[in-house]
């Protein structure tokens, strides 16, 4: 897989065209193909690790406060 950054241009260009001429579908395809080449790179391999990290630290901000605990929130202090 030595040409993989080859590849994920493609896919995002492909990504690009597919939206200029209003292809929704085709341009999701191409994104998400993209996507999957990126993750196997070295680069890439961090990313989805990054993400979890990211929406735990958004839950555990926001749980309190949409369980109505508007003092665990810091709301009302």
């Amino acid at each position: 897989m030595q040409a993989v950054g080859v590849l994920i241009f493609v896919a995002i260009l492909g990504a690009f065209i597919c939206a200029k001429v209003r292809a929704p579908g085709g341009a999701v395809a191409f994104s998400l193909l993209a996507l999957v080449l990126f993750i196997a790179t070295p680069a890439g391999r961090g990313l989805p690790d990054a993400i979890s990290s990211f929406l735990t630290a958004v839950d555990n901000a926001s749980t309190p406060a949409l369980n109505g605990g508007g003092q665990e929130a810091g709301v009302g202090q």
